[in-house]
């Protein structure tokens, strides 16, 4: 096991922990959290000796082997798989060695070590070493040419995935993973899950991603007060169990009831306009969404919510047979031709759409989001735009475009050169860039702050169109919690790509998917989505997409009513029954979805009432209110008040469902 006994760590003149004890066993899947500079790569480092404690002592079996993801990738010429394989130390000794003596003069001694060799070799599973790093690579979204390609050949995102991938590949009894989630798409990161679930060593994990850790940890550890506090189970489950302890602090519930009036006062004024019902229903969902981390959230010092939108056009924007990809160029800049990624684009946006874009990696989400921010000219087809159409567009490549030598206060100024200076700074300080900060220069900003400040520039220009292309990356889990509930009250039309699951269940409410070259409606939820790419791209069964249809279909707006067949030509009742048929045929289309959906919602209603069955039968118990049985109390009153909003939640949305089938009925 690993034991921390009295550890206390100073950086500069900083404490990071002050007499913190802590015990992991052997086996446990362990997901470290705390707050920027709280030091959890700190604790990483102290773990792999390249830092030493300032008093106490970590204790583990020296016997462990501990593999971790290296930080600096040299530029060599050596193929990617070759550089993964060299993961595994051992093996690489070994094979050096049976190359040493297979070189040397034959003897008996010689022969007798060469034996020895190779069955070492055959115990560090030499000889299926490269189909299990060619599955590895696979696995990490990298294709068979590509493993033969140089390792200095590939940009820096994707030489992390390659020491992800001598990690991995590393036999281990210990395996440390800082933030491993942040280089890889959302494919790779549900592959990743699968393989750490099956890890049989001790892991510890860094990650800002909760759906992520939910999947695959057992125990948290929390940096908190410059200690380590453990909590039993997965990420939600330390949520609950802290929640159970900050619901009792008095301010922190102020603030929730401050967050909570601003929203059900929109509520209460909007919700019978029609004009404003789907704005309406849109803040009752984030409400909801608030309350479930209402503990936490309230604790939490960054907020911010996007403005009202100045214009609503519908539809915000039309494409009609759109070819999406790049030019060509020759050396003197001129185009030669074209590089063709999405085929045949038939898509409209409709004001108040909620898209999360789906698709393996490189099968051209970000093609599509920059040929409808204008980015990238279609190049076949017409895009038509929406009068008064707003684009927010928010990606990696426009964070780095920033001038790494002017202030937040200057880039802001720049778009808005008529505002009052004291205006751009209030709005800059309600992001988190206070005092002297608003007007440094942003060069050594954090990854974090740098995406946040681009945020603010997108928020103060209040589009009614969202792009974003993996806004979470380099965000901190405070961060996202606060863009997950701004993109959940946001009145706009939103468009996503994002490996943050957790952010795509809270923000969106249709899922599109760029498959084989074409965009194609996705019938199902991102477990279905997880169970597709199993059966496909991983290779464990057929390519159908779950509800996908057999041609791809235009993607537009949400379901509504049926629109109306023309009568056929009087007389002519075989084209009357054919059109019929055709009429019923679509609408059971579009009930499919609804019904799978109300299935689910069904499903989960059954659960939750189960759940807090026993929990009420448990609170009639006279033995719970003894004293000894405080801290289950609190748990047992804070899961029935998370069951009872769930409940809540599901059952509006049931509602919701029946109202749409009724509709299509009618």
């Amino acid at each position: 096991m690993i034991r921390f006994l009295n550890v206390s760590l100073m950086r500069g003149i900083k404490p990071l922990l002050e007499n913190a004890d802590l015990t992991l066993n052997p086996g446990d899947k362990i997901g470290l959290i705390g707050a920027n500079g709280a030091g959890k790569s700190s604790l990483f480092a102290m773990l792999r000796g390249e830092l030493h404690a300032d008093q106490g002592e970590i204790d583990f079996p020296a016997k462990w082997r501990m593999a971790y993801v290296a930080q600096e990738t040299p530029a060599l010429d050596r193929p990617a798989l070759e550089y993964a394989i060299d993961g595994d130390v051992t093996l690489r000794r070994l094979q050096a060695e049976l190359e040493a003596l297979e070189a040397a003069p034959h003897t008996h001694d010689n022969g007798i070590e060469m034996g020895n060799v190779h069955g070492a070799l055959m115990d560090a599973d030499a000889y299926t070493v490269q189909s299990r790093a060619e599955q590895l690579l696979l696995g990490l979204g990298f294709t068979l040419d590509q493993m033969q390609q140089p390792v200095a050949s590939f940009s820096g995102g994707w030489r992390m995935r390659l020491n992800l991938a001598q990690a991995l590949m590393c036999p281990s009894d210990l395996l440390l993973l800082d933030e491993p989630t942040n280089h890889l798409d959302l494919d790779a990161i549900i592959w990743l899950e699968d393989w750490l679930k099956r890890y049989p060593g001790t892991l510890v994990i860094i990650s800002h991603d909760r759906d992520f850790l939910d999947e695959i940890v057992n125990v948290v550890v929390h940096i908190d007060e410059r200690k380590l506090k453990r909590y039993s189970g997965n990420y939600s489950s330390f949520e609950r169990q802290r929640a159970a302890a900050m619901v009792l602090a008095a301010s922190a519930m102020e603030k929730q009831a401050r967050a909570r009036a601003h929203l059900e006062s929109f509520i209460d004024r909007f919700k019978a306009k029609a004009s404003k019902a789907r704005q309406a229903q849109s803040r009752m969902k984030a409400l909801a969404k608030m309350e479930e981390l209402a503990p936490l959230r309230a604790a939490a010092e960054f907020s911010f919510e996007f403005r009202e939108p100045l214009a609503a056009p519908n539809p915000l924007l039309v494409m009609e047979a759109v070819d999406a990809g790049y030019p060509i160029l020759d050396g003197h800049g001129d185009k030669v031709g074209a590089k063709t990624i999405v085929k045949h684009i038939n898509f409209s946006l409709q004001i108040g759409q909620r898209i999360g874009l789906l698709g393996v990696n490189g099968a051209g989400k970000s093609t599509l989001i920059k040929t409808i921010a204008g980015e990238l000219a279609p190049l076949t087809g017409n895009a038509t735009l929406g009068r008064g159409l707003s684009i927010g567009y928010f990606a990696q490549h426009q964070v780095e475009m920033l001038r790494h030598d002017e202030s937040p206060l200057w880039h802001l100024a720049k778009i808005a050169p008529t505002v009052r200076e004291q205006e751009l700074r209030n709005f800059l300080g309600s992001f988190n860039f206070p005092g002297t900060m608003v007007t440094s220069p942003i060069a050594p900003f954090s990854g974090g702050e740098k995406a946040r400040l681009a945020l603010a520039l997108i928020v103060w220009q209040r589009p009614n169109l969202l792009l974003l292309d993996e806004p979470t990356n380099h965000l901190d889990l405070e961060t996202r919690e606060a863009l997950t509930m701004a993109l959940a009250q946001f009145e706009g039309t939103l468009v996503v790509v994002s490996h943050d699951r957790h952010l795509l269940r809270a923000t969106t409410d249709q899922f599109i998917i760029v498959a084989d070259g074409r965009l194609q409606p996705f019938d199902g939820d991102l477990d279905d989505y997880k169970d597709w790419l199993f059966k496909t791209k991983l290779g464990k069964g057929t390519d159908a997409l779950p509800g996908a249809k057999a041609a791809p279909a235009p993607v537009a707006a949400p379901v509504a009513a049926p629109v109306a067949v023309p009568a056929a030509p009087a007389g002519d009742r075989k084209e009357q029954k054919r059109l019929g048929a055709e009429e019923r045929q679509r609408v059971a289309a579009l009930k499919k979805p609804i019904e799978n959906r109300l299935k689910r919602v069904e499903e989960q209603m059954a659960k939750l009432n189960a759940k807090k069955a026993d929990i009420d039968a448990r609170l009639l118990e006279p033995s719970i209110y003894d004293a000894d049985k405080k801290e289950e109390l609190k748990t047992l009153v804070a899961d029935q008040a998370f069951c009872a909003r769930d409940l809540g939640t599901l059952e509006n949305e049931w509602l919701e469902l029946q109202e749409q089938l009724e509709g299509l009925a009618a």
